[in-house]
């Protein structure tokens, strides 16, 4: 079967993994110079199932409201003139209720947890070597409040069978003793060993060396113009470097896959949410963690790559605007500096913001559309690092006719509209 995929992200190659590995001849085109270039070059690096949650939430709704004043929010909303985002907002408002974020949580996890198996798998297979830290994950919290609501919140994990240890102070500075320096503004953690960090961007291209030995070819600085076919089918795609048809076509753009979407008549509630990243020099003798983790306060996750330390933050609804200026990252700097003030070399910041594609529910598209030979895998959020292979293992199974090895309800197409999301991904 020949296929063509549109997008060269960690998505994108790892369904060219997967295809090419039961024997498809693959073509992934992508308009940067090379894999990975976009959301997936510089991101949190955190393989996290223990971090499952549905941003949708009852708490979301005065978070954002808060931010139009506040610069401080972990979660901002940036007024604009684009009626598609105030779209896309309203359909997260309806997620955000007690009954569906518990729902939307547990698909997260369930997937989340298959997707780790899958990733642990490739890696084995191909030993491949991307920084990868296997130690589990800290999630930490500053007060006691927080810490007995978020032991409370977590119930919906470990029902779904993913284990977690609820740490008090003492005991989450002996799992990290970088944190020592900040033990008076601790009340807690919860820590799942299961969860585990690594860089994306070399595990993308590891992966494409290996899709390249697998016979699959690459075509960089080649952008998607446009898409055509009937009701019933794709004919092929038109890209600036020609005419490309296959006999199936995968959408993994990510945050644009609305855009070539809508050329067919799909509506899919894909998009944009900014998100800021530092990477640091660890230089000789820092006391930097060896494990990666997340501080639940301000919403900044750190992890750790060799000689490197990744801080992560923010969610800003703000469209396709991936520019940044030094300032933006200020509030980051101070917070890591509280956390870890001798783990790195905090004056020389290498600075990046991403965009990440997000689904009102957070969940993304994997699967068929009313186009025979169309599929998506698309819609990741913030995820996309722990979904990656798991999704892609799936769509293959899904292309390849073979029965999916988890129940895929809320990720498909067809169950999404099911669960009265009308708007959600249905034809015009």
């Amino acid at each position: 079967m020949k296929v063509l995929i549109m997008g060269g992200g960690i998505i994108g190659v790892t369904t060219a993994y997967y295809l090419a590995l039961g024997g498809d001849n693959v073509t992934v085109i992508d308009r940067q110079r090379g894999v990975a270039l976009e959301t997936s070059f510089a991101n949190a690096g955190l393989v996290s199932p223990g971090h499952s949650y549905s941003w949708a939430s009852p708490r979301a709704p005065g978070i954002l409201l808060r931010s139009l004043v506040s610069k401080g929010q972990p979660l901002r909303l940036r007024l604009r003139t684009d009626w598609r985002g105030y779209t896309w907002c309203w359909q997260f408002l309806r997620n955000c209720t007690s009954e569906r974020a518990y729902r939307n949580t547990s698909i997260k996890a369930r997937l989340s947890r298959y997707s780790q198996e899958q990733l642990a798998s490739l890696t084995s297979r191909e030993n491949l070597c991307y920084e990868q830290n296997d130690g589990g994950l800290l999630y930490l919290y500053r007060d006691n409040e927080s810490f007995e609501n978020g032991v409370a919140r977590s119930t919906v994990l470990t029902e779904g069978g993913l284990k977690l240890e609820r740490l008090d102070r003492a005991a989450t500075i002996a799992r990290e003793p970088a944190l020592a320096d900040s033990r008076n503004d601790l009340a807690g953690s919860i820590y799942c060993p299961s969860d585990a960090t690594g860089d994306a961007h070399l595990f993308t291209k590891a992966v494409s060396a290996c899709c390249t030995r697998l016979g699959v070819t690459f075509m960089f600085n080649t952008q998607v113009l446009g898409i055509s076919g009937d009701a019933a089918q794709v004919d092929y795609v038109e890209t600036t470097g020609g005419r490309m048809s296959a006999d199936c076509y995968v959408l993994a753009l990510g945050s644009y896959s609305p855009q070539l979407a809508r050329r067919l008549g799909y509506r899919l509630p894909v998009y944009p949410v900014k998100g800021y990243s530092m990477t640091f020099p660890i230089p000789n003798g820092a006391h930097a963690p060896a494990i990666g983790g997340v501080d639940e306060a301000h919403l900044l996750a750190w992890a750790r790559f060799g000689t490197r330390l990744r801080i992560t933050a923010g969610a800003e609804f703000a469209g396709y605007n991936s520019r940044f200026a030094p300032g933006d990252f200020d509030p980051m700097l101070r917070a890591v500096r509280e956390l870890f003030p001798h783990s790195a070399d905090y004056s020389q910041p290498t600075y990046w913001a991403g965009l990440r594609p997000m689904t009102p529910e957070g969940t993304p598209y994997i699967g068929r559309t009313r186009h025979h030979n169309l599929f998506f895998n698309t819609g990741h959020g913030h995820l996309g690092w722990t979904w990656s292979c798991g999704t892609a293992r799936l769509l293959a199974d899904i292309m390849h006719s073979r029965v999916p090895e988890i129940d895929l309800t809320g990720l498909t197409l067809a169950t999404k509209n099911a669960q009265g999301a009308r708007l959600y991904g249905s034809p015009r």
